[in-house]
C-alpha cells in the first residue's frame, strides 16, 4: 500500500495543476477529489461554455486510468453507453462488445440532452459498478466514476434528470461565470500554449484505490452521526420540499465527510465538515431549486445547518 503522505502530496499537486488551467475552480477541484476518494459520482451544473467539461477532463487526465467521454445527444441509445451483443458467424457464438462505460472515469457530457430512458442506462453502473446486457452481468472497475455535466433546463433541447438518476450522484457542483479578473487570467493562460499538457498521470490507479480504502479509517463519532440524522430529519420535514432524502443520500454525505477530513490530514470528522458538504451533497436531490445556480436550495440547506443544534 502506498504511504498516505505520498498520496496527499499527489492530491495537492493535482489541485495546484488544475487550478492553473481552470481559474477560480479551487473549491470545485476539491469537491471532485472528495467524490473520487469517497467512490462517488459528480454532477457539474451550469450554463454552456463555462468550463464544466474542462474541469471533468482535467481530473481524468491527472489519473493514470482509462477515460471515456460520452456526448449525450437526442439520438443516443443505451447500447452506445453499455455495449451490445454481436453474433460472430465464423465462431458461431455471441460476443459482448463493451461500451465506453467500461472505462475507469466517464465524462457524461451534457447528460440532460438525451431522454430519461437513455439517462437511466447508467443507473445500475453508478449504483452497483456493474451492467446487465441481454441477461448477463458484467463487472466494472473498482475505480469507476461518472462525472456528468448538465446544462440548465432553460437551455434548448434539455430533459430533466429522473429523481433516481440524481440520487446516484454523491455531489453536485454549480459552475457560474468567472469574475472579470478571473476571465482575464483565463485568456492569458490560453494565450500561453506552453502551459498545457501538465496533467498527465499525476497519480496512479493503485494510489487512488489505496486512498479510497484509507478513508474508511476516518472516525465518525456518535455525535456526528446524530447531527447528520437530525439535519436529514429537519430537511425532510420542510413543507416547501416536494421530495425527500434517501438513505443513500445520508450514507453518501457521511462518506464525503470522511473524505473531507482525510484530505485535511485528520483522523476524525468535525461538524464543520458536515456543514460544508451538506449543500453540495443534497442540493441536486431536492425539488426545491428554481434555477441552475442552486442559490435558493443552497440558502435553504445552509439555513437548516444553522437551525439544527450540533449535539
Amino acid at each position: 500500500m502506498t504511504p498516505a503522505h505520498n498520496c496527499h502530496d499527489q492530491l495537492n499537486l493535482i489541485k495546484t495543476r488544475i487550478s492553473k488551467g481552470i481559474i477560480g475552480s479551487e473549491e470545485s477541484i476539491e469537491l471532485l477529489l472528495i467524490a473520487l476518494l469517497a467512490q462517488g459520482h459528480v454532477l457539474i451544473e451550469g450554463e454552456p461554455g463555462l468550463g464544466k467539461s474542462s474541469l471533468a477532463s482535467a481530473l481524468a487526465k491527472s489519473i493514470d486510468a482509462s477515460f471515456a467521454r460520452i456526448q449525450f445527444t437526442a439520438d443516443l441509445m443505451p447500447a452506445d453507453i453499455l455495449g451490445y451483443t454481436m453474433y460472430r458467424h465464423e465462431q458461431q457464438s455471441f460476443e459482448f462488445i463493451r461500451g465506453p462505460v467500461f472505462n475507469n472515469i466517464i465524462l457524461a457530457d451534457e447528460i440532460n440532452r438525451t431522454s430519461p430512458r437513455v439517462q437511466s442506462a447508467l443507473l445500475e453502473a453508478m449504483n452497483e459498478k456493474q451492467v446487465s446486457v441481454d441477461g448477463v452481468t458484467h463487472k466494472l472497475s473498482k475505480t469507476f466514476m461518472v462525472i456528468a455535466t448538465q446544462n440548465s433546463l432553460s437551455s434548448g433541447g434539455t430533459f430533466p434528470l429522473p429523481d433516481a438518476q440524481l440520487d446516484r450522484f454523491l455531489i453536485s457542483i454549480p459552475v457560474s461565470l468567472p469574475t472579470e479578473a478571473q476571465q482575464k487570467q483565463i485568456i492569458r493562460y490560453h494565450l500561453n500554449s506552453d502551459k498545457k499538457n501538465e496533467l498527465n498521470n499525476l497519480i496512479s490507479q493503485q494510489q487512488v484505490q489505496d486512498l479510497q480504502d484509507q478513508i474508511a479509517h476516518v472516525q465518525v463519532s456518535e455525535n456526528i452521526i446524530d447531527y447528520i440524522v437530525s439535519l436529514c430529519t429537519a430537511i425532510r420535514q420542510e413543507a416547501l420540499l416536494e421530495g425527500s432524502l434517501s438513505i443513500r443520500a445520508t450514507l453518501g454525505l457521511t462518506k464525503a465527510v470522511q473524505a473531507t477530513a482525510f484530505l485535511d490530514k485528520r483522523d476524525a470528522a468535525y461538524p464543520e465538515d458536515v456543514k460544508r458538504l451538506l449543500p453540495y451533497a443534497f442540493a441536486h436531490r431536492l425539488n426545491y431549486k428554481k434555477d441552475a445556480s442552486h442559490n435558493a436550495c443552497f440558502d435553504f440547506l445552509q439555513e437548516v445547518c444553522k437551525r439544527v443544534k450540533v449535539p
